[in-house]
Formats: C-alpha cells, structure tokens, sequence
C-alpha cells in the first residue's frame, strides 16, 4: 500500500468552493481510499491506496468531488516519495528554500517552454523549473510576486498548483509511515 498527496487546488478561498475537511475526509474514504488526513482548509489530503495509477487517483477523487459537493476541483495526486524528491532537489540555499513556494506542475513541460518561460524575469522574484516542479522565492512575499500560476500555466502549457514551504514540511511529516 503507498502513500499519497492530493493537492486541491482553489477550495475554500473567499468563501467559494466550500469542502468542509471532516466531509471530505469520509467522502474519499467511502470511496476506497485508506487512511485519509487531510491538512488545513485548502485542499491537502494524505490517503493510502494500493492502486498506483495516479491519473486514475485523480480523476476518482474528482469524480468523487464533483458528485458530492457539485463542483470540479483540480487535483493533483503525488506519491509521498515523488514529494519527498521535489522538496529535497529545491535548488535554493536552506535560508531561501524556508521561504519558498513549491509550484507543482501536472507534467513535465517541453524543454522549448521552459526556455521562453524562463525568459522572463523580476527583480524580487527567483525561480528555477525543473523536472515538473517550479521553485519559486518571491522576496516581498508571495501575494506581492509579479509572477503568478496563471502564467507559468500559460507559458508551460500545464495545470499548476503551489505550497509553501511549511506545507510541505507538514504534509510530508504526516505522510511519514512506519513501515
């Protein structure tokens, strides 16, 4: 049995797309997932499944979503091993890497993309694509950072979501088995 990280993207903001955490947690375990946590309002669930097929994961949870609360939510599904490598190859100095967001793509985008993506540039905004992930270190803080997931999804030509630093030292505590 493995452990995986669904990562909801745009429930419970500014009041739309409610999903009460303690209602999706016994939603996703009638639907056969095992061990469901879930880890602050805004879309983090660690469950155990057998199956590895992680398309499937996603669109069973979205499915199971869409039927319950009647509303779409992108999902994506990481194995807790595959965020585990994310978080360890940020390629930021620890003191940067604290305060720095994880944009987690929904695949590997096309070098070419990278390269024009990567063309563009701020001056309190640093970031590095590699594989399908985006570290991204905004030095007057996130909500104040001229790039948002909007333009990386546009210019990747994939479906994106970000966690800060602290959430994914969390998620990836919680996920920790003693196997």
């Amino acid at each position: 049995m493995q452990t995986y990280i669904a990562l909801l993207r745009g429930i419970n903001v500014g009041g739309h797309k409610k999903v009460p955490m303690a209602e999706l947690r016994e939603l996703l375990t009638k639907s056969g997932l095992q061990s469901v946590k879930t880890y602050i309002q805004s879309g983090n669930v660690i469950f155990q499944s057998i199956n590895d097929d992680l398309k499937f994961l996603e669109n069973s949870i979205q499915k199971s979503i869409l039927d319950h609360f009647g509303f779409e939510v992108p999902i994506m599904v990481r194995a807790r091993d595959e965020l585990s490598v994310i978080f360890s190859n940020c390629p930021f100095s620890d003191a940067k890497k604290a305060e720095s967001y994880f944009v987690m793509l929904s695949e590997i985008p096309q070098e070419i993309l990278v390269k024009e993506a990567s063309q563009k540039t701020y001056p309190d905004d640093d970031y590095v694509i590699l594989n399908d992930c985006i570290y991204l270190f905004c030095a007057k803080g996130y909500g104040r950072a001229k790039f948002n997931l909007s333009y990386f999804e546009k210019k990747l030509n994939v479906n994106a979501t970000a966690r800060n630093y602290k959430t994914m030292v969390k998620l990836l505590s919680l996920s920790q088995t003693n196997d």
